[in-house]
């Protein structure tokens, strides 16, 4: 199942419901001057996705493609876009281009330093990196500055078939989901680090108005309460949790022999 939502000025949400793990993974595509798709799904999503894309503007059009962090359904279909679009371009940080992206992809990366602003005509992509927020070394988010929208990747990962904007408490929803991955396969997707905290209230400073989700609803309305609050949920959820130790036991016959 495939909706296309439009969540902001010349910003289209890319839904793509996926019924058997109940999630839905969205692509954020802005129609400007030089056009910016974030979040390229998978390969196996590439002929949806690109049928998508076609109803709202010629594919081959594709100026800017970012991604959250290197995982296949944030730039599975990376080399696929590349393709179709001769003019595309990857666009991240410096990790994410020289740990992945300059090897994995056909064209190298145009690597934004912190708080460098990609223009797109008439928007203004400021780069914010994130690292291990929600996760992985190479994470970033790109904020738009003329229309406060927060591409935000996996923060605010929620389940469900769900409406594609909300101004409904996110942070709840988020709970829930984290929560229900406790024990699981997924139980570790965010981990709480000593720069969480600094890092979700730096983005709260820029007083996003719309929060664009991969996973679940994006969000309309006070962007920087809901980022301080999922800051306070995270602590709850993963900060007090305790680690097994990686220690051995020791045999008494190894003991004693050192």
């Amino acid at each position: 199942m495939t909706v296309i939502t439009q969540i902001a000025p010349n910003t289209y949400r890319i839904s793509i419901y996926v019924r058997k793990i109940d999630l839905q993974f969205n692509h954020m595509l802005v129609i400007d001057d030089e056009p910016l798709l974030f979040a390229t799904g998978t390969r196996a999503m590439f002929p949806t996705m690109r049928e998508a894309v076609a109803t709202l503007m010629d594919p081959a059009r594709l100026r800017w493609i970012g991604f959250g962090h290197f995982e296949a359904d944030e730039c599975g279909a990376l080399n696929e876009w590349l393709e179709l679009a001769p003019s595309a371009q990857p666009v991240c940080g410096f990790p994410g281009a020289a740990l992945n992206i300059d090897d994995f992809a056909l064209r190298p990366a145009r690597v934004l330093a912190p708080d460098e602003v990609l223009a797109t005509g008439k928007y203004r992509y400021r780069y914010c990196p994130t690292p291990h927020l929600p996760h992985g070394w190479d994470a970033g988010m790109l904020f738009e500055e003329t229309e406060r929208t927060l591409l935000c990747s996996d923060l605010f990962f929620h389940y469900g078939n769900v409406e594609p904007l909300t101004e409904d408490d996110l942070v709840a929803r988020t709970r829930a989901s984290l929560l229900r991955q406790q024990g699981g396969r997924l139980a570790d997707s965010t981990p709480y680090t000593a720069q969480t905290k600094r890092l979700l209230h730096s983005l709260a400073a820029l007083r996003p108005r719309t929060l664009a989700t991969a996973h679940g609803s994006s969000f309309a309305g006070d962007g920087a309460r809901a980022l301080r609050e999922l800051d306070q949920a995270l602590q709850e959820i993963f900060a007090g949790r305790t680690r097994p130790s990686l220690a051995l036991p020791i045999s008494d016959d190894v003991r004693g022999s050192v």
